[in-house]
């Protein structure tokens, strides 16, 4: 029981800063569930099935807060969930113990990329009230985060939004919540990968409701919040905090000592405290 309501809180705060942040839910509820023991399919499978339900409320949320640009998400789901679909069936052939520390060196990847690139971010004076997107584009990005957040249990957000942010004027809540939207189908295309290839035994029901009930209570607060919290301060916390428990589970698997445990763990909180006391001054929170 301890444990559930363990996972719970976890997919509140999970929800809560992917709702705000449009990104770190999949990546934080994976990175967990790996230290746990789990084989990544499975894990990837159970997160997946918990996104479902807590993106469609995420969205519905989002959308009544106005943050949501509906011709960006159109734009966005089918070559995302057509990735997705086919990402969940190639992770779903592979053995659990040969991918597992390669969709750890991944996702420690994803956290390196949240940490630095919303370091960078400041507020924008000139937002535009539309995201720009190309045919083109769109396809390219929907297609490879798709693929990329089923095969590592988190990617949709981490690649999406940090994509869309990077375009001149776009406008962070339009983004967040537009990439929280268009979430849901990305998730329904990798649970219906990993329900042909793994079967209903492949996921572990129970954890994924409890992340789902964590995430339904989180969502609606955390589409209010996105007007008012900081993003770029939410991205280093989660960046720094997705860094350290893929780190873990890489030492785990390398079975390094404890003196040099101690002592990269040391490395990255300081330095991880360190971007968060600078993003802080720079941006005069």
């Amino acid at each position: 029981m301890g444990k559930l309501i363990t996972f719970a809180l976890i997919g509140f705060i999970a929800q809560l800063v992917d709702g705000a942040l449009g990104m770190a839910y999949g990546v934080t509820s994976t990175s967990l569930l790996l230290v746990f023991g789990l084989l990544p399919s499975m894990v990837s499978a159970t997160v997946h099935l918990a996104e479902v339900v807590t993106t469609a409320v995420s969205g519905i949320s989002h959308i009544k807060f106005g943050n949501v640009d509906r011709q960006a998400v159109i734009k966005l789901i089918i070559p995302g969930s057509i990735g997705s679909f086919l990402g969940a069936c190639f992770l779903s052939n592979l053995s659990g113990e040969i991918v597992k520390p390669y969709i750890s060196l991944f996702l420690l990847f994803l956290g390196g990329f949240v940490l630095f690139r919303f370091f960078r971010m400041e507020h924008s004076k000139n937002e535009r009230k539309s995201i720009y997107l190309s045919r083109m584009k769109s396809t390219l990005l929907g297609f490879i985060a798709g693929f990329a957040d089923a095969t590592g249990g988190g990617g949709w957000g981490p690649i999406t939004t940090p994509v869309l942010l990077s375009q001149k004027g776009s406008s962070p809540r339009k983004v967040i919540g537009t990439v929280d939207t268009s979430e849901f189908a990305i998730a329904i295309s990798a649970t219906l990968g990993f329900l042909i290839s793994l079967g209903w035994e492949g996921i572990n029901w129970t954890w994924a409701i409890t992340f789902m009930i964590g995430g339904i209570f989180a969502a609606p607060i955390a589409a209010w919040l996105v007007k008012r919290l900081p993003t770029y301060l939410l991205g280093v916390l989660v960046g720094g905090f997705i860094i350290l428990t893929n780190i873990h589970t890489l030492l785990q698997i390398w079975m390094m000592s404890n003196f040099w445990k101690v002592f990269i763990y040391s490395c990255i909180v300081i330095g991880w405290v360190a971007l968060i006391f600078l993003v802080i001054r720079k941006n005069k929170v």
